[in-house]
């Protein structure tokens, strides 16, 4: 399905007015928005979030969106690129601690980094020190001991076995399928963000964002879809980076984003579940809390969107991932974010 028309946004209803829907996501989650009964979307808060950012934009306030950050993300601009990219969106997921139990982190270039920067700064260092996180025949038979090694630090990162599954499915997919490039995938699908997202649904199994509520399958794709991002940013829109249909995407659903919409009020838990996620207890994967989480967070991002948009501020879903993002990481003061041991996100 392309195109969803949901009924008039402006009735105050609950509803996407209209929006491209390629890779179906919106339409799989719209069942559970309807039925949601753990988490609810406050419209009014979405329609004062959106004024306020506009507010911000008007005096000048906006926060600047980054750069791709080369510190420490690996970059040569070649093939080898893209494929560590692969190899660092294979392994992003889950980087919280257990409650009272310290995070994992790594020193890279004197500071001591945690989360999804200590991933790529691990990787990044390990390309550094010779090992060649491009090769897909490497990666293939990666050992247990080269992962720990590549992601020393302090304490252990968090479901270890799974990244080294995921690492050698990366290299096993891509010489099975893809001559040991992943760039030749970019090119099967002619640089089209939609068609490379469904490839990695479809070839990499660990990739496969797809929950099941109530009997139906619900998408999300988050990794999948990030990893477009992340070649695009990493050659600034060119070469490998130039993807059509990238404004076709939805925001990238993980627990920063739901933890950042719930401190605007515009994700509202019910008793238990706020109960649950504050004391930090673990939300299990695949459950009905879980998934509303996860669908009220991407479906309160698009009618954030086309409120946006309504208001003559036509930004993309990625863009407000990112700014979400960029607010969560200052967070400190936030309610926490919910405790999911997954591999998607």
């Amino acid at each position: 399905m392309s195109e969803l028309t949901y009924g008039p946004a402006e009735d105050g209803s609950n509803t996407i007015r209209q929006a491209t829907d390629p890779l179906g996501i919106l339409t799989s989650i719209r069942a559970v928005v309807d039925q949601a009964r753990n988490v609810r979307i406050n419209l009014e808060q979405v329609e004062q979030l959106g004024k306020y950012w506009l507010q911000e934009e008007a005096q000048g306030q906006t926060p600047l969106m980054p750069l791709w950050d080369e510190r420490y993300h690996f970059s040569d601009g070649t093939a080898r690129t893209v494929n560590w990219l692969l190899l660092l969106d294979a392994l992003n997921f889950c980087f919280w601690a257990e409650k009272d139990q310290p995070r994992w982190t790594i020193d890279y270039q004197g500071q001591t980094l945690n989360g999804y920067w200590a991933e790529a700064a691990a990787l990044k260092r390990a390309v550094e020190e010779g090992l060649p996180l491009w090769d897909a025949e490497y990666l293939r038979s990666i050992s247990e001991q080269t992962v720990a090694h590549i992601f020393r630090g302090s304490g252990t990162i968090p479901l270890f076995e799974q990244r080294v599954q995921n690492a050698r499915e990366v290299g096993h997919v891509l010489l099975e399928r893809y001559g040991g490039q992943f760039t030749n995938a970019i090119e099967q699908t002619a640089h089209d963000a939609i068609q490379l997202v469904l490839l990695l649904e479809r070839d990499f199994p660990s990739f496969r964002d797809v929950a099941v509520y109530r009997g139906q399958p619900v998408r999300f794709l988050k990794r999948a879809q990030i990893t477009i991002a992340d070649i695009n940013g990493s050659f600034h829109g060119q070469g490998w980076g130039n993807f059509t249909r990238q404004d076709q995407l939805t925001i990238f659903a993980d627990y920063k984003l739901p933890q950042v919409l719930r401190e605007y009020n515009v994700l509202e838990y019910d008793v238990h579940l706020a109960r649950r996620v504050d004391a930090k207890e673990l939300i299990q994967s695949g459950s009905e809390e879980e998934i509303e989480i996860r669908a009220c967070t991407i479906w309160s991002c698009e009618l954030l969107r086309q409120s946006l948009q309504r208001q003559g501020h036509v930004i993309t879903a990625a863009e407000i991932d990112m700014r979400l993002w960029l607010l969560g990481q200052s967070s400190e003061e936030m309610r926490p974010y919910h405790r999911t041991r997954t591999m998607y996100y």
